[in-house]
């Protein structure tokens, strides 16, 4: 049996760390070691917009470091991703450079719905156990440096997720900047949770009862794991747990909580402000137990590797949470539902009937069905310009999962729905875009186009739907015994761009049913 080896990179806003783990067969996944640098670049970042000088020369330092420990363990493959500190600077673009040049590592940025994605993962890579939390109703409590994300699940199903700038990295140097004294301090983390989660609240609790917080971060988690397992497997922390751990951060010193806590005295400012973040969200939404499963970012990005290389077959679909938070966008806009499963349906028969000729993929099937369901979010705002305000709702709205050039890929897709096509990508906003993607793009509006034509008077009159591919003719046979006059006009108009994109004519035919 072969045996590959991985390593994940995180470079994050406090802290580098990298994780070597071995592959041996389906579905086993070891880590066989873990190194860590101590790196604050997130201070600079927030604070300044730029990584200093003497920080990259040691940021450089410790990945040559970790490039010579890879070839230790003959690493076949890895991969480094840069998060808030790194993407939040002003040239991003030239600290990668920076970093490939003198040390052949590329660190590619993670946008924060991706980060969160891969956070949400490493969850997942504990198997049983998030599972089984999951299926009652539970919040994930994602802490990172420059802020935290809070996703909902019901019943092993995305509800919503929100991302909001209450980071560790980020208020400490906020508590810095006011010269904060540290018998103020919970009292001021409070104070600027409260502006923003009280909104939260409003918008995303309302009387919805969780039962279950899973936290995700670097700071407490190493004391949670520690207490977890000298506590002979009592997998959940309750309430009183976090009491008592109050009563040390209150009443020791640093030296003596660095000792009960195990950990550094420079970590415990960082701890502290974790902590207070932690017991503040769940007292606000009445948890009874949290589950710190102690895994990182280094851990999703393992998993994620193993899923795409074919060693993980995980029970659960992650592709759906991303439906899920497209759905409830739409919702949230007052979509209509019913229409976009009809939609869907249609579009994704199309599409699979046409694998030959378009020569698109998994992805972009996913694609494709954000934007069925996220089509006309725009009326919202305008019934005139649906095509340019469903743009800008989607541009604006993070979905996790997916990169912010996958979410252009998307909204582009939705405004040329509605709009004509312009092919000259700047003109058309779409400059930064690749050809790859454009091209995308063109092919899955053709495909939503002439989707959306069968239900044009938003009826649902189709009771099936068959496609078949027949040399360059594309037969859609459709059952149905009612008048078809509106919806074979607009078929009829939208079959050029089909047809000017795959250089497939498509013909809808009626089988009438009695």
């Amino acid at each position: 049996m072969s045996v590959r080896t991985f390593a994940a990179i995180d470079v994050g806003s406090y802290e580098l760390t990298m994780k070597i783990f071995e592959f041996s067969g389906r579905d086993t996944m070891k880590e066989i070691d873990c190194v860590s640098k101590r790196l604050d670049l997130g201070t600079d970042t927030y604070a300044c917009g730029k990584i200093s000088n003497e920080k990259m020369d040691e940021l450089c330092r410790t990945l040559k470091d970790f490039s010579d420990i890879m070839r230790t363990y003959r690493v076949k493959d890895y991969k480094a991703y840069g998060t808030s500190a790194i993407r939040e600077t002003e040239n991003t673009t030239i600290v990668q450079d920076q970093i490939a040049q003198r040390t052949g590592i590329r660190v590619e940025v993670l946008g924060n719905a991706e980060q969160r994605f891969l956070d949400y993962k490493s969850a997942a890579s504990k198997g049983g156990s998030f599972r089984k939390i999951i299926e009652e109703k539970t919040a994930i409590l994602d802490i990172g440096g420059g802020s935290i994300q809070l996703s909902l699940f019901d019943k092993d199903t995305l509800v919503s997720t929100q991302n909001l700038r209450l980071g560790v990295l980020r208020l400490q140097e906020y508590l810095n900047r006011f010269a904060v004294k540290g018998s103020r301090t919970e009292e001021l983390i409070n104070e600027m949770a409260l502006a923003r989660l009280d909104t939260y609240k409003k918008l995303y609790l309302k009387d919805k009862e969780i039962r279950n917080l899973i936290v995700i971060d670097d700071y407490l988690s190493p004391w949670a794991v520690r207490k977890r397992e000298k506590s002979k497997g009592k997998e959940f922390l309750e309430t009183a747990d976090f009491e008592r751990l109050f009563e040390v951060l209150h009443s020791k010193n640093p030296v003596q909580i660095a000792r009960a806590m195990e950990i550094s005295e420079e970590r415990i400012p960082l701890v502290f402000i974790s902590a207070v973040l932690i017991k503040y969200i769940a007292e606000m939404m009445g948890i009874q137990r949290i589950w710190v499963p102690g895994v990182t970012l280094c851990d999703g990005i393992a998993y994620e590797y193993a899923e795409k290389n074919r060693m993980f077959v995980g029970e659960h679909d992650f592709e759906e949470d991303i439906i899920a938070c497209a759905v409830n966008i739409s919702r949230r806009y007052m979509g209509n539902r019913k229409r976009s499963d009809a939609l869907e349906k249609f579009t994704t028969i199309i599409f699979d009937s046409m694998r030959k000729v378009h020569g698109l993929g998994k992805r972009e099937r996913l694609y494709l069905r954000l934007a069925v369901i996220l089509h006309e979010c725009g009326k919202y705002i305008s019934l005139v310009d649906i095509g340019e305000t469903s743009f800008q709702i989607v541009m604006s709205t993070e979905i996790i999962g997916i990169s912010r050039q996958e979410r252009e890929i998307v909204a582009n897709i939705v405004r040329f729905n509605h709009s004509r096509f312009v092919y000259d990508g700047q003109q058309a906003g779409m400059g930064s875009m690749s050809r790859e993607a454009f091209l995308v793009v063109a092919k899955l509006t053709a495909i939503l186009r002439l989707a959306n034509s069968l239900d044009r008077s938003h009826k649902q009159k189709f009771s099936g739907l068959k496609a078949a591919l027949k040399e360059n003719r594309l037969v859609l046979t459709v059952d149905t015994q009612e008048d078809i006059t509106l919806e074979k006009g607009f078929f009829e108009a939208n079959s050029d761009f089909f047809k000017e994109v795959f250089s497939v004519e498509p013909v809808l035919k009626q089988r009438k049913i009695f």
